[in-house]
């Protein structure tokens, strides 16, 4: 493997070269940075900061393509770099979100916005001009495809996201809640208006924004990155909530302020679901998967064994002490159980009952953010992440 070449051993003119070219990619010229950052690489390949920098600065470029196949070639050459630059060490926001987007690109590396081939041509033409910064053409262009389309998300998003880099932000707020509007179960306006908010110091509505955001895709990495990005900011953290259930053998010696019972009915219950009696009654012609059902079943078992453990003077004093049963108790009390277990123990087959429950209960996950996740500001900051778009 090539030897990384750093920043700092670089001669005089390429040191000048590198700063310019971060320059004008902080200030989102990343068109003009494209071919400093170009040459760079080839002086520096193991440069991660400017190899995800040309990464990004790729993607915009391939927007301006017009040549489909020779734009799906710069994205998987951006998807490389990006990748290459996380293993040297870039894992910022922007890096691993590029990562993930670019990640999921379909096999073709084409991106689509509309099954109708105008509106595509449109949202193209859009796209186009929003790399090369002309934003009122990039406006005049998502306005033509919404009007065509009046259900296209993105056409919206976009227009909204266009307006927020040209700093019209009360604009860029109807658009972005516009977007909402026609899609509420999508993160990424939510996120993207959060991200304006707090850049003009509203960290109070920010904070609300990313609850929605994580309401609508709470298994979407990226949403987190940005609450994590917004919690930094504002000096804080927000909570990894999780209730420990204890492995507790059934043949162990007790003591009597002990909360084993409690413990061993989870066990108990999960293995009723697993044997496959319980599962079949709630899912019919179903094979059995890990459930909402089958969790909220179990953890309530237990809330309902440390219920009355906590009312015995014998074990009173030891279900308080126990961070675990405390905290479950709490979820309960709050009527944030189910929440709980979407959000916090949401595997792959948990996270299937998600949709239909958001579906009837999103006051409730939104509660559960609010109250258990998300921490409330004494003040507010000022700042957040960059925008992946």
């Amino acid at each position: 493997m090539a030897q990384s070449t750093p920043a700092s051993t670089l001669d005089s003119s390429d040191q000048a070269k590198r700063q310019a070219a971060l320059s004008l990619f902080a200030q989102g010229k990343r068109l003009e940075a494209l071919p400093l950052l170009e040459d760079l690489v080839q002086t520096s390949p193991q440069d991660p900061e400017l190899l995800v920098a040309l990464a990004a600065s790729l993607v915009d470029h391939a927007a301006t393509l017009s040549d489909q196949e020779a734009a799906a070639k710069e994205r998987f050459r951006a998807r490389d770099l990006v990748q290459k630059g996380w293993s040297l060490g870039n894992t910022s926001p922007l890096a691993e979100n590029l990562r993930q987007l670019l990640g999921e690109l379909p096999t073709n590396g084409e991106l689509k916005f509309s099954d109708n081939p105008a509106v595509e041509e449109i949202m193209n033409a859009g796209e186009a001009a929003f790399a090369r910064r002309d934003f009122d053409e990039a406006i005049k262009d998502y306005s033509k495809a919404l009007a065509l389309e009046p259900k296209n998300y993105t056409a919206a998003l976009f227009i909204g996201n266009t307006y927020d880099k040209e700093g019209q932000f009360p604009k860029a707020a109807e658009w972005y809640e516009r977007a909402i509007q026609l899609d509420p179960d999508i993160e990424t306006a939510y996120r993207y208006y959060a991200d304006m908010l707090a850049k003009q110091g509203d960290m109070v509505k920010a904070r609300t924004m990313l609850i929605h955001a994580a309401v609508a895709e709470p298994y979407n990495k990226i949403v987190w990155r940005e609450i994590r990005a917004w919690a930094v900011i504002n000096h804080t953290a927000f909570n990894m909530v999780y209730a420990g259930i204890p492995l507790v053998r059934a043949d162990s010696p007790k003591p009597v302020q002990d909360l084993s019972s409690a413990w061993l009915t989870y066990t108990a219950v999960k293995k009723e679901w697993q044997k496959g009696n319980k599962f079949q009654k709630q899912f019919p012609q179903q094979a059995y998967r890990h459930s909402l059902a089958e969790e909220s079943d179990a953890l309530n078992a237990v809330i309902g064994v440390l219920e009355k453990l906590k009312v015995d003077k014998k074990t009173a004093e030891t279900v308080a002490g126990d961070p675990n049963a405390s905290l479950l108790l709490k979820l309960h009390d709050a009527g944030a159980l189910e929440a709980y277990v979407l959000f916090s123990l949401g595997d792959d087959d948990i996270a299937k009952d998600y949709l239909v429950y958001r579906a009837k209960n999103r006051d409730k996950l939104e509660a559960y953010m609010d109250k258990f996740v998300m921490p409330n500001l004494g003040a507010q900051h000022s700042g957040i992440s960059n925008q992946p778009k």
